[in-house]
């Protein structure tokens, strides 16, 4: 009488090739879910509500998605230094083209990569109360950031200034008071003066000035694009 073995229960192989592993499909199902709920905590609660840049929101969700998904999947594999190596190096050929980041968009890309490596590439030498403690300390630290010492944002404008006699050094109480009336700001820190056209009589200016609490951005992205068309044509 032959015996009927069947295969183990977390286990489902087929011509030897493993189809579902139901310990590690569960381990990625959990670390992607504490990875996803941290980071719309961080992007979605935290800086969304205050800057409503849906186009960064957008962008920080999609990379911590593909970063520690990179990240678990290549840490499963065995793979041999040159080609790991090799694969990196592709990478690092390609070139974005695209407008320059703030330095806030900067260190909150900065901060999602970094939890979604740590959720990815914690082992069995790191405690779950360790990758919890590390997520939650993240959190608490951006939010008091976010929230409680830095509540003032500074933001700026870039304008195209036709009163060309007002940018002289004598007249920057004038140039001032010139700005606060017309851009309805009431206080503006401290300006720039820019590109000067004395063909149109014009100047572009830079203005920064702080806004408190929930604010919708304004984005200069003209100067951006207009530098890069002038790099494709160069």
């Amino acid at each position: 009488m032959s015996t009927l073995i069947l295969p183990e229960p977390d286990l489902i192989n087929l011509s030897g090739i493993e189809i579902v592993d139901l310990n590690s499909f569960l381990e990625l199902i959990g670390r992607f879910t504490l990875n996803m709920v941290v980071i719309l905590v961080l992007v979605r609660w935290l800086y969304y509500s205050t800057t409503k840049r849906k186009d960064y929101l957008f962008t920080y969700i999609l990379i911590s998605s593909i970063v520690f998904l990179l990240c678990y999947m290549l840490a499963s594999v065995k793979l041999q230094l040159g080609f790991a190596l090799g694969l990196f190096a592709i990478f690092g050929i390609i070139r974005y083209r695209t407008t320059l980041m703030p330095i806030k968009e900067m260190t909150y890309l900065f901060l999602i990569i970094g939890i979604s490596i740590i959720n990815s590439l914690a082992d069995t030498k790191t405690s779950v109360v360790e990758v919890l403690f590390t997520n939650v300390a993240i959190i608490i630290i951006t939010f008091c950031m976010e929230r409680i010492w830095l509540t003032k944002h500074e933001l700026s404008r870039i304008i195209i200034y036709e009163k060309i006699n007002l940018i002289k050094p004598e007249n920057d109480k004038e140039l001032l008071n010139d700005l606060q009336e017309r851009t309805g700001i009431k206080k503006i820190k401290r300006i720039e003066i820019g590109k000067i056209d004395f063909l149109r009589d014009t100047c572009t200016i830079q203005i920064f000035y702080d806004v408190t609490g929930k604010q919708v951005p304004v984005v200069d992205e003209i100067e951006n694009n207009k530098d890069n068309a002038d790099d494709d044509d160069d």
